[in-house]
């Protein structure tokens, strides 16, 4: 059960870097950093394999560059679909 809370907090964490760093974050909530976190993780890891520290079970420069990755699409995305509503 700790384990999850720490996953949870170290996703929240990830997220929110990962939004600073692109300086799109400042829209999210802890609930989006948290999800982009874990998604951006599960991304980072699957293309570029869990090697360098690792966090509850996340190894944190794949994780967070993922996060980047993510963040970036997801915004680029968003704003395609606010620039055809204009």
């Amino acid at each position: 059960m700790l384990h999850w809370l720490w996953v949870l907090i170290v996703g929240g964490i990830i997220g929110l870097i990962a939004g600073a760093i692109t300086h799109k974050g400042g829209s999210m909530n802890w609930i989006l950093n948290i999800i982009a976190g874990l998604v951006g993780s599960s991304i980072g890891e699957g293309l570029l394999g869990a090697w360098g520290p690792q966090l509850a079970g996340m190894a944190i420069v794949p994780s967070l560059l993922g996060a980047i990755i993510l963040v970036l699409i997801v915004s680029w995305i968003l704003s395609m679909i606010h620039g055809r509503e204009a």
